[in-house]
């Protein structure tokens, strides 16, 4: 009950919201209510006369309408009317029995304490019967052999003539929505009372819960007992009471509150959402993204982490002590049936600094010469770079990854994030294949794909062995993979300072580094002969002894790891003394430092 405990909370604090309507967004629906895609609008005056027509555009935004608990949760196979808005088969009299129990619903609504202006001419216009003309006379619908069409369509209602306090559209009118709630309240009163499991009162119980709580999946629904003749809960319980038992009114405050945060702060990922809030909606950081925003200046690694510790005292300042962080993630495990995948609660002080300890350690330089500063990648960036496929768009190369891979590499790492837990050591393989596979890509995916590879690598080593792996380059560290690294590094420059500033052919030692990765010894063996045949002449004489002399100090560092090191595959760490010796070469040859 974690989930619709804290979604209770929300509406809660935010009940003051409900029914109100903020243009660009979903609005908090009252009790009693639910937001719908209506499709025509119908104009009457304060007799209930006909004035106008017209269809609404797909684009526009969704309405709130009354519902009951039996037409908010209705199928096919059990039709049950709105109370005012509603589809137009429930509409015309031709479909008797939904037409009668539309009026009979309507009416014993405008004849109760809780009536309003607008219900007279609205009911004055049903009972007139003369819907269908007018919507064939407005071009709306057409009847063909004896049949309306677009009987699926849904109706809402504008009512002009009642004044300025009382006219206008029907779904955004507040004092509309206080008088339904009220009257369904009092109707509901007379029903038996139980213990509600979210807010631990005697109140009435919710016989169905509202279904649509993700747009995606408009039918499915978090607390579902309806299939009583297959294992919903046999074996377990003999009646759903026994299961759970949540009051009516908490479940229309905990489910409209939900789809409010989803509708307005959730993130889609193919068809999982994740959604992240503070229930007094406190501005919370997004998860999926780096803690740090991206800022114009360079950041030096002693720098990035003096900002991320000045960010975090930034939030932890604007946060009351009781501010907690809610993190879930929901998706559809049937058409029916809506699962959450993801639950944590925690304070929200704490939620950040989760934040930033990940950001502390999941990070590294960005491009060939650090020119972009330290920065951490997201958490889409790790998972597109990863699992995705290269796909040529307008903007260039870019990486897609499979909806399904995304979803559940997505969730897995933001666990990890939230609940401290290691990176996985598999997702760290993966993106070691995936760099021995670098000539696959575009230039710009390489470097992409470098940073984050790099930056994921120095977090692992963290997580693994506790290692503080520094952003400049050690030339005498104890790492045969990073040194291996370094030499690849050298063995690229040497051929790319022979290159045209037109050329685009790639160097040798990008084209062989699948091989490189796995028989490391043979292929350096194999560059350094074709290095020194086919490139050494055409380099400065000064250059020669520079790269010579790098070279052999890089060897004497490979041998120092011992033989039995020699024939093994490398690690994950030759990406990062890849990345720092080419750094330092760049570096160099801007500052003269070969010819110094």
């Amino acid at each position: 009950m974690g989930l619709l405990q804290k979604a209770f909370e929300t509406y809660e604090y935010h009940q003051n919201l409900a029914g109100k309507v903020e243009y660009g967004k979903e609005p908090l629906a009252p009790c009693a209510h639910k937001t719908v895609q209506a499709d025509i609008e119908i104009t009457i005056d304060q007799d209930g006369r006909f004035i106008s027509a017209s269809a609404r555009d797909k684009k526009e935004p969704k309405i709130l309408i009354p519902v009951t608990e039996k037409s908010a949760g209705r199928s096919g196979t059990k039709p049950a009317p709105h109370p005012l808005c509603d589809k137009l088969a429930y509409l015309i009299p031709y479909n008797e029995g939904k037409y009668r129990r539309y009026v009979e619903q309507l009416r014993a609504w405008q004849e109760s304490d809780f009536s309003h202006p607008k219900l007279t001419p609205i009911l004055n216009y049903i009972t007139g019967e003369t819907i269908v003309g007018d919507l064939l006379t407005a071009g709306i619908i057409e009847q063909k052999a004896g049949k309306t069409s677009g009987q699926d369509l849904l109706v809402c209602w504008i009512v002009v003539g009642l004044g300025l306090d009382q006219s206008g559209p029907c779904w955004t009118d507040v004092s509309l929505f206080s008088a339904f709630e009220q009257y369904y309240r009092r109707k509901k009163s007379e029903e038996g009372r139980t213990l509600c499991m979210i807010t631990g009162e005697q109140a009435v119980q919710a016989k169905q819960h509202l279904k649509g709580v993700v747009s995606k999946h408009g039918n499915a629904k978090l607390i579902s007992s309806d299939d009583k003749s297959n294992f919903t809960y046999r074996g377990r319980f003999t009646s759903v009471g026994e299961a759970e038992t949540v009051s009516y009114e908490a479940s229309q405050k905990a489910h409209n509150a939900l789809r409010w945060l989803i509708a307005n702060q959730g993130i889609s990922l193919g068809e999982r959402i994740f959604v992240c809030w503070e229930p007094q909606q406190i501005k919370l950081p997004n998860p999926m993204n780096a803690f740090l925003p991206q800022l114009e200046e360079k950041l030096t690694p002693s720098d990035y982490q003096i900002q991320l510790q000045n960010t975090l005292k930034g939030w932890k300042s604007a946060l009351p002590d009781s501010a907690s962080a809610v993190i879930a993630a929901l998706d559809a495990a049937t058409k029916g049936r809506l699962s959450v995948t993801y639950y944590n609660e925690l304070q929200a002080s704490d939620f950040m600094e989760r934040l930033r300890d990940w950001d502390a350690h999941c990070c590294w330089l960005k491009g060939r010469r650090g020119e972009f500063g330290v920065q951490a990648p997201s958490i889409w960036q790790i998972v597109n770079c990863t699992f995705g496929t290269q796909r040529k768009s307008k903007a260039g190369a870019e990486l897609v990854t499979d909806t399904h891979l995304l979803r559940q590499q997505a969730q897995r790492l933001v666990a990890c994030r939230i609940d401290r837990a290691r990176i996985p050591a598999d997702l760290v393989k993966k993106l070691t294949v995936r760099y021995a596979s670098a000539l696959a890509y575009e230039p710009e995916i390489r470097e992409n794909f470098l940073f984050v590879a790099c930056a994921v690598t120095r977090k692992y080593r963290y997580d693994q062995y506790k290692e503080e792996w520094d952003m400049a380059l050690e030339p005498e560290k104890q790492d045969r993979s990073y040194q291996y690294g370094r030499l690849l590094a050298v063995l690229e420059k040497v051929e790319r300072d022979t290159y045209g500033n037109d050329e685009k052919r790639e160097p040798n030692a990008i084209r062989m580094m699948s091989v490189f990765m796995q028989r490391p010894q043979y292929a350096a063996n194999r560059l350094n002969v074709h290095i020194k045949t086919a490139y050494y002449p055409k380099i400065s004489p000064t250059d020669r002894v520079y790269y010579d002399s790098l070279l052999q100090d890089i060897y004497s560092m490979i041998a120092r790891c011992g033989e039995n090191e020699a024939g093994r595959p490398l690690g994950e760490t030759c990406m990062m003394g890849y990345y720092l010796q080419r750094k330092a070469l760049y570096t160099q040859t801007e500052n003269g430092g070969k010819e110094e």
